[in-house]
């Protein structure tokens, strides 16, 4: 089950997936590109060429969880500045939920919330370079 909560930190990948990968070849983009351990229970996000397919994996004490999305129709927005060059963004939930909403994040109010300084952390418990905090958070 997909389970969103505060606690949980979302790792969205920017660059698309080739959606033949299942857990073990998911898990080796989250290690060789976003520099990440994936028996975290971190979420994992990954979207297809086409942004009209999302994955998400995440660890559950003794396996992987793999949630697969298919739009019938429309697709995805587009999360993350163009000119971004992360492999990476750190999402919050309501941000993950607008995404699966179909919710255009970029026409959102967003009233004023205390937000506490999220920092990404590496698999060896020090920030990670090739990591972004999504704007917003």
């Amino acid at each position: 089950m997909l389970s969103i909560t505060s606690q949980s930190r979302f790792f969205l990948a920017r660059e698309p997936v080739d959606f033949r990968k299942a857990f073990d070849g998911l898990s080796i983009v989250i290690r060789e590109d976003l520099g990440l351990d994936p028996r975290t229970g971190d979420h994992f996000i990954f979207f297809n060429r086409l942004r009209n397919r999302v994955k998400i994996m995440v660890w559950d004490l003794n396996g992987f969880w793999l949630h697969y999305k298919r739009l019938e129709k429309g697709t995805f927005g587009r999360w993350w500045p163009a000119e971004d060059l992360n492999d990476s963004l750190v999402i919050s939930g309501s941000d993950l939920a607008m995404i699966l909403g179909g919710i255009d994040w970029r026409f959102v109010e967003r009233r004023k919330h205390y937000v506490p300084n999220l920092r990404p952390i590496g698999s060896d418990g020090r920030g990670s370079t090739n990591t972004r905090v999504a704007q917003g958070c």
